[in-house]
């Protein structure tokens, strides 16, 4: 029977299908997005069993994934928020180019 595991060195901890890199989430989102549990065992080679025991450690944790999803949530977050200043600074430094070039 598939087991859930963690452990902080694969996939930076969140429960995954033990012995496999497909976390929880992964599975719970394919589902939620429409597609039926055979076809995430065809789309990532499982079996129906550990489909069926991610989606129930879903439910049986529900803090647990809240708390993960916000986790998740913030980090993208910080990610564009990287991005963006990344781009305002580049978009700067060509203004910058653009005027020594002109003069």
């Amino acid at each position: 029977m598939a087991e859930i595991v963690s452990t902080p060195e694969v996939l930076g901890g969140k429960p995954r299908i033990e012995g496999r890199r497909i976390s929880v989430l992964h599975v719970v989102d394919q589902i939620q997005s429409g597609r039926t549990p055979e076809e995430v065992t065809t789309q990532f080679d499982l079996t129906l069993g550990e489909v069926h025991t991610a989606l129930a450690y879903y439910h049986e944790h529900p803090e647990e994934m809240r708390e993960l999803r916000k986790k998740i949530a913030e980090r993208v977050r910080e990610h564009r928020k990287e991005a963006i200043t990344g781009l305002d600074e580049l978009a700067v430094e060509l203004w910058l180019n653009s005027k020594s070039q002109t003069n």
